[in-house]
């Protein structure tokens, strides 16, 4: 793929992209809302004589999407600081551009400046816009709460009640479980995504088998959190998964937001329906759906699996609500039939496709026959991942329904 090749294939995603010269070597990074646009704005012929110069130089291209715009500066800052990148000339004046300031203190305080003061306090950046530098800060500390105020309080603030702050102020937080959370912040911001989900998931096990469930479902929600808006391996591997999948269906936009749909009974009773979303490839469990179903009174997944399809879309449509970019179906190509009757019911027109449960052959909405995906590909991990996620869930609701009838509980 040669250069201008790679750029249109850039996927329409926030993140960070790294162009290299003929020995490999980086010289210049940048962020971007879209890789896509923003490489694409390259191939223009209004371009500075600064710009034309680097393109020159540059050899290949390599991108790192993020989950949104202010992490990917996040990564961009990281990235600068490690590579110095010879064309990244504004980052070397540092009085310029704004920090995130971790105070030298018991409870250490966080917050944006832009002196870096001998005061024994860690600064990590600069960074280069502080308008994408704080939504990043209100992401991560949405997740990991800290201190943010210059001089510490007689008395919990506003930040304590809208669990914002662990509230160090009035003794709500050691100084052991304090530093903890510094350092866990202090790994999201240095980009080492991976090494932060490896010491949370050691302290989840840890906690699971001391019988601490409480504390152990806290991290695993820290976990999958971290996941999903994640700026190094986890996520890129998620987001190649994605790319992978929307080139071998050969469809237009990425799929950026995918539901799955399974059908689960036993002879037909206590028969249900699951819907699970995943968003960039990661679960999306605020979104999953159960159906119960209705209509059906025989043993036919077929009937039951249309029922399922036509209530969920008939709803969004009368909510106006947003369509997904792509949806997946346990099962094989009469399935995918079914499925697409309804939403040809409904006028809509989505990327379908479906996976069977024997050998795992995935059809395609408007191809006949079905596609063997390389054993091993993003595509098909991806595929897998959901499907069992959706049979999952249909089976855990099956249970539920069984267990009610059974024992009234």
């Amino acid at each position: 793929m040669d250069f201008a090749e790679k750029i249109k294939a850039a996927p329409e995603k926030a993140g960070v992209y790294l162009m290299k010269d003929s020995a490999g070597k980086i010289i210049y990074i940048g962020k971007a809302k879209s890789l896509r646009k923003r490489l694409v704005s390259y191939l223009s012929r209004d371009l500075s004589a600064k710009t034309i110069s680097m393109l020159s130089k540059v050899c290949d291209i390599e991108y790192i999407p993020a989950a949104d715009e202010s992490l990917a500066l996040l990564l961009e800052s990281n990235l600068i600081h490690r590579y110095q990148p010879k064309y990244n000339i504004l980052l070397r004046d540092d009085k310029s551009f704004p920090f995130v300031k971790i105070t030298n203190e018991d409870f250490p305080a966080i917050y944006i400046t832009r002196k870096k003061e001998p005061d024994g306090s860690h600064y990590l950046g600069p960074y280069t816009d502080v308008k994408l530098l704080r939504r990043a800060l209100k992401i991560i500390r949405r997740y990991f709460p800290y201190r943010s105020c210059k001089k510490l309080p007689k008395h919990a603030c506003i930040y304590y009640r809208l669990k914002l702050s662990p509230a160090p102020c009035i003794g709500k937080i050691t100084k052991e479980e304090y530093a903890q959370t510094i350092q866990e912040i202090s790994l999201l911001l240095e980009g080492n995504t991976d090494g932060l989900i490896k010491e949370l998931s050691a302290v989840m096990f840890k906690k699971a088998e001391a019988r601490q469930f409480e504390e152990a479902a806290k991290i695993r929600d820290k976990i999958q959190v971290l996941s999903s808006i994640g700026m190094h391996g986890r996520l890129a591997s998620h987001e190649e998964e994605v790319e992978s999948l929307r080139q071998l269906l050969g469809i237009r936009g990425s799929p950026e937001r995918i539901e799955a749909f399974d059908i689960s009974n036993i002879h037909g009773k206590e028969a249900v329906g699951s819907m699970v979303s995943f968003y960039h490839g990661v679960a999306d469990r605020n979104n999953y759906r159960r159906f119960r179903i209705k209509t059906v009174y025989s043993i036919d997944d077929y009937a039951m699996l249309r029922e399922v399809v036509h209530r969920r879309y008939a709803r969004i449509l009368k909510e106006k609500l947003p369509l997904p970019d792509l949806i997946i179906i346990d099962g094989g190509k009469a399935h995918l039939i079914a499925a697409d009757t309804q939403l040809q019911a409904l006028g809509i027109q989505l990327p379908i496709i479906s996976i069977a449960k024997d050998r795992e052959n995935i059809y395609i909405k408007g191809r006949h026959e079905a596609v063997n995906f390389k054993e091993g590909a993003p595509a098909l991990n991806l595929i897998r991942r959901i499907r069992d996620e959706a049979h999952r869930f249909a089976v855990s609701y099956h249970r539920i329904l069984r267990r009610k009838k059974t024992i009234g509980k």
